[in-house]
């Protein structure tokens, strides 16, 4: 009879200290990763649960486990990844012939229904959740933003090739002197 109290007991202890450390940890795709406004790190992203999948095309191939939204995001961003640079591109209009760095990154976020209208960049600082978010990450200042999006950089600039306009990039940039922002829950 002892021994079966104590089993009891022990058991009792053991689920009340699994609840405890599960309370201590971020909940899923919610959590924040990092913090917002200027940051001195050089690179400070976020890992989504699952990374995308970048093509030898161009193409990016969500992630099975991302949410329906995020994947909508990177279904948008893919219809106009070579599409040229132009400024102002994706402002007056969503279909353009070209886009610059927040065109491109508000068309993105358009086809997850996180943007009803482009912004500017200086206007994406302020934009939604301060922070890097667990599935997409807008950094921006008031000359350029680019989006980290399941793990994969989306950027009008920094092409090895010499290509300009809206691209996915497997390597993630310095992201010191942008400010971080995410939307609720992702």
């Amino acid at each position: 009879m002892r021994f079966d109290n104590f089993r009891a007991k022990l058991g009792l202890a053991l689920v009340l200290a699994i609840g405890a450390v599960g309370l201590l940890l971020p909940s899923g795709a919610a959590a924040q990763c990092g913090g917002g406004g200027l940051s001195a790190a050089t690179i400070d992203v976020c890992t989504p649960t699952a990374k995308a999948r970048l093509l030898a095309n161009g193409m990016l191939v969500p992630p099975a486990s991302a949410p329906p939204r995020v994947k909508a995001v990177i279904a948008a961003a893919n219809k106009i990844r070579s599409k040229p640079y132009i400024y102002g591109g994706g402002h007056a209009r969503w279909y353009d012939r070209g886009y610059d760095c927040s065109g491109s990154v508000s068309f993105a976020l358009h086809g997850g229904r996180f943007l009803a209208s482009p912004l500017p960049s200086g206007s994406l600082e302020s934009w939604e959740e301060e922070g890097e978010g667990r599935w997409i990450t807008v950094y921006a200042n008031p000359g350029h933003a680019y989006a980290v999006i399941a793990g994969v950089r989306w950027d009008t600039s920094g092409d090895e090739g010499g290509e300009t306009g809206p691209r996915w990039h497997s390597e993630l940039r310095d992201n010191v002197g942008y400010v971080a922002r995410h939307p609720a829950g992702y």
